[in-house]
């Protein structure tokens, strides 16, 4: 077990270096207020309703950019640092989770295909070592084949993320200036909005490297 663990040291110091540079830029650009003037539950209703979402809800939800949409209720959330914030980092966050929603609307393919998967991610994500780690203690191939089958969904749920994640930064980007953010500010917004895919790079790694780990504990015990 402890022989592969050099796979996940790569996505691991990705990983660490994507949250630094996260939280650095969001700090930085948290203390530039936008000349916009609008806090981030208004921007965001003004955004929705400029592009006729307005059946989509606007709500606040406790923590540090804990923002998302949930497709399921039509529902905006917002968190604690980007809610009542006029920044430009905030209303970069803002418009990037508003891209979600426009996403949703327009029945953007790898969202679809993104919240088709999320059952059975949570499943290969919940299950799938536990099935694995029993299989290989029992010696049981069968066991130890479901496991590797199981986190492939989180593999794919991971990469599917990726597109969806860039397509949402591209769209605020978009959206920015046409709120009425100047140029300098929509590139300090970007700079965020880059970090924070960075992220999800480095969790795709993260899964990707996990599941090497699987085959290679697998094909030793053989």
């Amino acid at each position: 077990m402890y022989s592969t663990l050099w796979l996940l040291i790569p996505p691991l110091l990705l990983a660490l270096y994507a949250q630094i540079k996260v939280s650095t830029a969001f700090n930085k650009y948290s203390k530039i207020k936008s000349s916009v003037g609008e806090p981030g539950y208004m921007f965001a209703r003004r955004l929705l309703d400029s592009v006729g979402l307005y059946d989509v809800r606007i709500e606040r939800t406790r923590g540090m950019l804990t923002d998302h949409y949930d497709p399921t209720q039509k529902v905006l959330r917002l968190s604690d640092s980007t809610y009542n914030s006029s920044s430009v980092a905030a209303l970069g966050v803002v418009a990037h989770e508003a891209g979600h929603a426009i996403q949703h609307a327009k029945g953007y393919k790898p969202l679809v295909l993104r919240n088709i998967s999320v059952p059975l991610a949570n499943i290969g994500s919940n299950l799938s070592w536990i099935i694995f780690l029993v299989g290989l203690i029992f010696s049981a191939p069968f066991l130890v084949n479901a496991g590797i089958f199981l986190f492939i969904f989180v593999v794919l749920f991971s990469i599917i993320t990726l597109p969806v994640e860039f397509n949402a930064s591209k769209r605020a980007v978009k959206l920015l200036p046409m709120m009425g953010m100047s140029k300098s500010e929509v590139a300090a917004a970007q700079k965020v909005l880059n970090a924070a895919a960075l992220t999800y790079v480095a969790s795709a790694l993260m899964a990707i490297a996990q599941l090497l780990r699987m085959v290679v504990l697998a094909g030793d015990r053989r």
